[in-house]
């Protein structure tokens, strides 16, 4: 499979520009495919190695391995070594758990550009999540020694990580907190609260929104809730559905029904 500019720049991807092929063996992180996957990377895109150096870019360059996954596809399993970082290039990805009761609960949403699997990589443990390819997906798989040796000799990379991790345990605390409030309505417009970005513009936006159900694993509700929900805030104005992503026209508005 090769990859155009344009449909790179279509899904959201870092532009790949520097062409070779890349595959890896099967293993508890990768799925099964037919043949080589041909993709062109510029690795420097990536923000976690934008700052590498010449030397450590070679590195990553020689060992980084990329796999194709089809929409639903179970991309890292719950209980897996933790034997790579993996970064996701193209689509988009959902972090889930499951209950006791079989229930599965999504975490977070995963975008091209970012990485995840870390905490693994770091602690030498089992994967702590499942991630589920919510379209079809291209990710980048690179080996936990390669990885460690980064963390430990980069300092733009080990300094990127501590931010990340930072911002990770804030976000778990928000998303705890969503889930304690009781009024499904004002957890539906506390999730996209939390969400929205701000755009250049001064446009705040939902970009690669979830699908409804998505949405409802991840907030403990049902598809039909959210769907009510995302219609009032439609009806009222506050919001506007694109294709795949959802414009806050009235970001007050929003804040001030979750905080109702």
């Amino acid at each position: 499979m090769t990859l155009t500019k344009k449909k790179q720049e279509e899904d959201g991807a870092p532009a790949l520009v520097t062409s070779g092929a890349a595959s890896a063996p099967p293993g508890p992180d990768t799925a099964t495919e037919t043949g080589p996957v041909n993709v062109q990377i510029h690795l420097r895109r990536i923000p976690l190695l934008a700052e590498l150096s010449e030397e450590d870019m070679l590195r990553v360059k020689g060992d980084l391995r990329i796999r194709q996954y089809a929409k639903r596809d179970v991309v890292l399993q719950k209980g897996a070594t933790g034997d790579s970082l993996l970064f996701l290039l193209t689509g988009s990805l959902q972090v889930v758990d499951v209950t006791e009761d079989g229930r599965a609960i999504g975490l977070r949403m995963l975008n091209p550009g970012d990485f995840f699997g870390e905490i693994a990589v770091i602690n030498g443990s089992m994967r702590s999540a499942s991630v589920v390819a919510l379209t079809p997906v291209l990710v980048a798989l690179l080996p936990r020694a390669t990885a460690l040796h980064l963390f430990s000799h980069s300092p733009p990379v080990a300094n990127q990580m501590l931010r990340f991790l930072a911002a990770k345990v804030q976000r778990d605390s928000e998303f705890r907190a969503l889930l304690s409030i009781h009024n499904t309505s004002r957890r539906i417009y506390t999730f996209l609260d939390l969400l929205k970005e701000k755009k250049e513009g001064d446009v705040h936006m939902v970009a690669n929104l979830p699908t409804h159900q998505d949405i409802a694993n991840m907030i403990n509700t049902s598809r039909e809730t959210v769907t009510r929900a995302l219609m009032v805030l439609t009806q009222q104005g506050i919001i506007k559905k694109g294709a795949h992503s959802l414009i806050i026209i009235d970001p007050e508005a929003l804040q001030k029904l979750a905080q109702a």
